[in-house]
């Protein structure tokens, strides 16, 4: 048996997309806009479904973006948030975004977690989830979000992380919308394409 090979290539429009991107994003809407017009660019693209994710640090600075690559890779793990906290963790050079507490880093992502990602924030080490469109968005163009703690925020609370939730929720669902238009492929195991 010959040993696969994991590994994490963004596809060639993300370097293109970072090239006429800012370095530094002032506010949480400036964050959340750029991970929306990642989720947008990578619906555009078929290169994956609607959702995308960053890490910044507390001023604002982009350490990895984050796209959904599931279907491209033909890995159900690399969800948008777990592939930009992969890429921050390389990028910082520690399993430990926020390096035992002492450094505070956020993760943007365009829609609440679902179940896989839910837990794998507490274990990144980042201090700040910020979401655009609810769980309930992506249910309802069909994505199965997977059994995740009812009061999943209560939870990243009481482990430290602050979670702020609706941010340009409307910009985020349009991307979410235009996904389910366009005929995307829903991957959840078993089901088919969306259909409208």
């Amino acid at each position: 048996m010959t040993m696969p090979v994991v590994s994490i290539q963004l596809p060639d429009w993300v370097e293109r997309f970072l090239e006429q991107s800012p370095r530094i994003f002032p506010g949480t809407d400036d964050r959340m806009r750029f991970v929306i017009e990642l989720s947008r660019q990578n619906v555009r693209h078929g290169t994956g479904g609607p959702f995308g994710a960053a890490v910044f640090d507390s001023d604002g600075q982009l350490i990895a973006p984050g796209i959904n690559m599931v279907v491209i890779s033909n890995c159900s793990l690399l969800h948008a948030e777990t592939v930009a906290l992969a890429c921050a963790q390389k990028a910082l050079g520690r399993y430990d975004i926020g390096n035992g507490g002492r450094l505070r880093y956020d993760l943007f992502a365009t829609t609440e977690p679902c179940a896989m990602c839910f837990g794998a924030i507490p274990w990144s080490g980042v201090r700040r989830l910020v979401c655009g469109a609810r769980d309930a968005d992506a249910r309802a163009i069909g994505f199965d979000e997977g059994p995740k703690l009812a009061d999943w925020v209560a939870a990243l609370n009481a482990r430290g992380i602050t979670v702020l939730r609706d941010v340009l929720r409307n910009e985020a669902v349009a991307v979410l919308q235009e996904y389910a238009a366009a005929g995307g492929l829903v991957y959840n195991t078993g089901h088919q394409a969306l259909t409208t």
